[in-house]
């Protein structure tokens, strides 16, 4: 009857621990990212009353005769199975679809979290609540990431600036009326940027010559050159190093052969334009050629940023152009279940997780980043309502145990009165 009182005493602990994480895992049914956990038993090592035995002449064997000494804890399991997905409309918030783990660190050892819930630091660091940094990779002055080094700290300052690009290129479409008598005009304009990122505004014309089909660039009556008129100041005329010729047959360009001309100032801020007409057609109809393609900008200011499925940050700056940041880090595990919870969302590797796998979303199995969504808990409320009122009634069938126990042997000292 001892044996029973230590199995029900067992089955007590047991169960209660099974208490404690479902009260864990209800507790955390609205935390971000969570992951839910389970307990397991196992019985503990039975004692031998008889061996068994083997057939022997006519008699046939014998099982072994064991009492049970009750059950312990086998596994607290953590369930990586994936939690729904919420959108918030955050651009900071950030889900990951699939496996894979945030990278984050506060100087040390990196540390591990499914919880995407970010903000940015008064340094434009991206940390989650707790001021740990999230790795990923800075891009360059041109918007290329190097992920094959060390990931660091993501940093997008609110004060972030895009350098001005003054214009390189630019590409004209339309038409040049066939029936164009000599010396008639067809006006172009547009605007360009400096390499100081002043606006200015690039204006020539297309002047029909005395043979048929060609005409010339002009501008203000002066074949070979085009006019720039800068913010400030009077405008100047830069002549062309080469006057193109523009010829036409059946309607299409046949010179330049390539369609393009360069404009090239003696002023640095106007060299090497390359202006693209080979999108200039001439048919009956009525003339107007247009800019299709100007690159070059002023100066920007991040305006807004955000994330797509690669885990990649563009920014949106105030000169209407667009510009990679950086790129988030994930980690990949062999074993997720073997990882270690240390709090406030976050895990840290064990030798039976295995060595972290960090790189891109999307490869190696690392899942995909749903931007401005979080991935709620996992907790099942259902489950875990049922499963306590199991694991209720196991704790009531144990305490059963000991008080029948007691009884028993509280009968066995009133046999002497």
């Amino acid at each position: 009857m001892m044996r029973s009182l230590f199995s029900g005493v067992s089955g007590l602990r047991a169960h209660q621990t099974r208490m404690d994480v479902i009260g864990n895992n209800i507790s955390n049914v609205n935390t971000v990212g969570y992951k839910s956990s389970r307990a397991t038993f196992q019985e503990i090592f039975s004692e031998t009353l008889k061996g068994a035995g083997a057939p022997e002449g006519g008699r046939g064997g014998t099982n072994p005769q064991q009492v049970g000494l009750g059950i312990s804890l086998a596994t607290i399991d953590t369930l990586h199975t994936r939690g729904s997905i919420e959108s918030t409309g955050y651009p900071l918030d950030l889900a990951i679809e699939g496996n894979g783990f945030f990278v984050v660190s506060d100087g040390g050892a990196p540390k591990f979290t499914r919880a995407g819930n970010f903000i940015r630091d008064t340094e434009g660091n991206i940390v989650n609540g707790n001021g740990y940094r999230v790795l990923g990779w800075m891009a360059d002055q041109l918007g290329n990431i190097d992920t094959t080094v060390s990931p660091g700290a993501i940093q997008i300052p609110k004060d972030l600036q895009m350098q001005p690009l003054a214009t390189g290129a630019i590409k004209i479409i339309g038409n040049l009326d066939a029936d164009t008598p000599e010396d008639g005009v067809v006006p172009f304009e547009t605007e360009i940027f400096d390499e100081l990122g002043r606006k200015n505004k690039l204006t020539f014309e297309l002047r029909k010559t005395g043979t048929d089909n060609q005409w010339v660039i002009a501008s203000d009556g002066t074949d070979g050159r085009v006019k720039v008129t800068p913010p400030v100041g009077d405008p100047e005329y830069v002549t062309l190093s080469a006057s193109p010729t523009i010829e036409f047959e059946e309607g299409k360009m046949t010179e330049p052969t390539d369609g393009i001309f360069t404009i090239d100032g003696t002023v640095p801020i106007y060299q090497n334009i390359t202006v693209d007409i080979s999108d200039i057609h001439q048919f009956a109809g009525e003339s107007g050629v247009e800019p299709l393609e100007v690159d070059g900008y002023a100066l920007g200011s991040l305006e807004t940023f955000n994330f797509d499925a690669a885990g990649v940050a563009t920014g949106i700056f105030t000169n209407g152009q667009e510009k990679v940041i950086g790129r988030i880090a994930l980690a990949s595990f062999n074993n997720p279940s073997g990882l270690q919870k240390v709090g406030t969302n976050l895990f840290v590797q064990t030798p039976n997780s295995g060595q972290p796998s960090i790189g891109i979303a999307g490869d190696h199995g690392r899942g995909t980043i749903n931007p401005s969504s979080l991935e709620m808990s996992n907790v099942d409320i259902s489950k875990e309502f049922t499963d306590m009122i199991i694991t209720q009634r196991g704790f009531q069938a144990n305490s059963r145990i000991i008080t029948t126990s007691d009884e028993m042997l509280q009968e066995l000292v009133n046999l002497k009165r």
